[in-house]
């Protein structure tokens, strides 16, 4: 019976799929709505608040929540709030998930020195949601694991029984132990739009080459957990190095427009 039943699992979740373009053009395969997205990303954030040790640094938290707030408040939709919160641990790493959540490790403060190096990863990690990346990396896992199901996605009371599956797709895979990388071309399609994100914010991408030069310096010879799964160092710099002078105009505009800037106060 088991047997049998798989293959007409994976008969339903084609059936069921829908084959999409990204931002930049590229073909998606995506298994699951908007909604059941926003509700997996909603769930694995709860998980991550249980998990990880959240800062009390009110400056901190202000600081970061200032510059992820302008990052968003440039997105197509503004419609939808975002949630900010900053752990308080050593790692050099953030995350964002469908459904607007945004994850900040207060080590990567160290690494990313000033807003607009920030904004850099941020609009990366955002870019990843507004790509459907995430969606892309759960249908694969659904599609090559037949035999889970995502009816309900209520992970920690225990709705998915492969939760860590599910979390790793989101993009949390460094946090829960098992890694499932975005591919080079939904990392390169997240530099680019990330960079166009935070330059119309009004950050200067010029930060970007710095920003990685800094992550190359960061954790040794393998880096910090953001690079773990991402293209070399020298190939991500001379991109975004291309890149920069592309998007100036975007951030010349904003600047123009009298932008606040974001700083840790005294």
């Amino acid at each position: 019976m088991k047997k049998l039943l798989a293959p007409l699992v994976l008969i339903g979740l084609v059936s069921g799929c829908v084959t999409t373009q990204s931002p930049t053009g590229r073909s998606q395969t995506l298994l699951f709505s908007a909604a059941e997205m926003n509700q997996l990303g909603a769930a694995s954030f709860e998980e991550m608040k249980k998990q990880q040790k959240i800062s009390k640094d009110t400056k901190l938290n202000a600081y970061v929540s200032c510059v992820a707030m302008r990052v968003t408040a440039a997105l197509p939709d503004q419609t939808q709030g975002w949630e900010v919160v900053v752990f308080d641990s050593p790692q050099v790493n953030a995350f964002a998930l469908p459904g607007g959540h945004i994850g900040v490790y207060s080590g990567l403060l160290k690494v990313a020195e000033n807003q607009d190096q920030l904004a850099v990863v941020l609009g990366h990690e955002v870019a990843h949601v507004l790509a459907q990346h995430s969606n892309e990396q759960v249908s694969r896992t659904q599609l090559t694991n037949t035999g889970l199901q995502l009816a309900d996605v209520a992970l920690g009371a225990g709705g998915v029984s492969n939760r860590n599956l599910y979390m790793a797709a989101l993009g949390l895979g460094t946090q829960v132990g098992y890694i499932l990388p975005y591919g080079r071309a939904q990392e390169s399609e997240a530099d680019v739009m990330g960079l166009e994100l935070m330059a119309r914010a009004g950050f200067d991408p010029r930060a970007g080459t710095l920003l990685w030069q800094n992550m190359a310096k960061a954790g040794g010879e393998q880096g910090p957990e953001l690079l773990s799964t991402h293209p070399s160092h020298g190939t991500r710099i001379a991109e975004l190095a291309r890149l920069e002078q592309k998007v100036m105009p975007l951030y010349e505009a904003a600047r123009a427009s009298g932008v606040k800037n974001c700083q840790i106060t005294k």
